[in-house]
């Protein structure tokens, strides 16, 4: 019961408002956003090599079903299902994905996480450096729930935001890039980019879902680890029900 009531408050510290960034830091954004997330070369190649573990992990915990990417960004985790049965996205950040070579693979592309029918059912719904974005999870993780078949699992894959490893990686490695780049301090996009934790993260899908099960890389321990990956079955859907029925809980667009 006292876990419950911990859960619970951490609940109605949602939604969470997110820091604006400095003039400066916002001129260049965009551009940053883009570099960052399309690997194409120097550091940014080797990120995204590193976060292909998330991935993987969370690909053999989805089978090759339906399914439900939230935040699926430049759609690079479709090819990780090669053989599904039908594959719809949720991002709303369009310039992202409509020039993907993965576009055709993709049945349907939401703008947003609400205008996925209620009546629609996955076998699995999933997400790629997500979650520790959003503002309002816990409305996300419980529409995620609403929307999964029986025997369905959601999955998710994130930065051990929080834990030691990763709070130095990113200081030592885009931290200072950003820096000698822009002579900017890299910490503002990080308060303005990650709102949720490892932690709280789990916590809350611990209260939405029966069975979790958690791994992360490189090392099993949350601050020995650069990521976290968690597959998550049983949805309790009378939780899910309750915490939608809250107004202020409605959820929001997803991106990676």
């Amino acid at each position: 019961m006292a876990r419950q009531t911990a859960v619970e408050d951490l609940i109605a510290t949602y939604p969470r408002r997110r820091p604006a960034l400095p003039a400066a830091q916002s001129a260049s954004y965009v551009e940053h956003y883009r570099a960052n997330r399309s690997g194409d070369r120097g550091l940014s190649r080797m990120v995204v090599k590193l976060e292909s573990w998330m991935h993987r992990r969370v690909a053999a915990g989805a089978g090759q079903g339906s399914i439900l990417e939230i935040g699926a960004g430049n759609l690079n985790h479709v090819l990780y299902h090669p053989n599904a049965r039908a594959y719809d996205a949720v991002e709303p950040f369009r310039q992202l994905w409509e020039e993907s070579p993965h576009r055709q693979r993709v049945r349907r592309i939401f703008a947003s996480l609400s205008e996925v029918a209620e009546t629609e059912r996955y076998d699995a719904v999933l997400s790629i450096a997500v979650l520790e974005h959003l503002t309002e999870l816990p409305g996300m993780l419980a529409r995620a729930g609403l929307l999964l078949a029986e025997g369905g699992t959601f999955g998710a894959g994130f930065p051990s935001e929080g834990g030691m490893l990763w709070g130095l990686a990113w200081r030592s490695t885009t931290g200072v890039e950003y820096y000698l780049k822009r002579r900017l301090a890299y910490g503002a996009i990080m308060r303005h980019e990650h709102l949720n934790t490892a932690k709280e993260i789990i916590a809350l899908l611990g209260y939405f879902y029966q069975r979790l099960e958690v791994s992360r890389f490189p090392l099993p321990f949350a601050h020995l680890s650069f990521y976290t990956a968690v597959i998550a079955r049983q949805p309790r859907r009378d939780r899910c029900r309750a915490l939608l029925a809250c107004s202020e809980h409605i959820g929001e667009p997803a991106h990676e």
